[in-house]
């Protein structure tokens, strides 16, 4: 399966909602979208992982590679990983937290609670 990812704006978010697979190949396509959103001056970007079917090394290395720049430039980063789906929750979840990096991300289960300041973070 192909990776997309389609970009929006909600509430002062930059909203990448991909799907498809993340591996060595496509991998590569997310992180030029948070780059360009942050050369675009924005600073608050939310992951809609909710679509992504596989997720291997090279994927979680965007994913925290995109944590890293958001930080550096005192932005924020936000992803959606809803617990439960149509396999038992989210694929990139699962991956995450056998790796033991779900801690570092801001994680939510839908998009109005990661586009509202006021929502807490799932707990990892």
């Amino acid at each position: 399966m192909a990776l997309r990812v389609k970009a929006e704006q909600r509430d002062g978010w930059t909203v990448l909602r991909v799907s498809g697979e993340m591996d060595l190949v496509t991998s590569p396509a997310v992180r030029q979208h948070v780059h360009d959103a942050v050369a675009d001056g924005r600073r608050r970007v939310v992951l809609d992982l909710s679509d992504v079917r596989f997720c291997d090394s090279s994927g979680v290395g965007v994913l925290i590679a995109a944590r890293r720049l958001m930080r550096s430039c005192t932005g924020r980063l936000r992803l959606i990983l809803p617990a439960k789906g149509a396999v038992d929750g989210s694929h990139v979840n699962r991956v995450l937290a056998a790796l033991g990096v779900r801690r570092l991300f801001e994680v939510f289960q839908d998009l109005d609670a990661a586009v509202d300041e006021t929502a807490r973070p799932l707990s990892a």
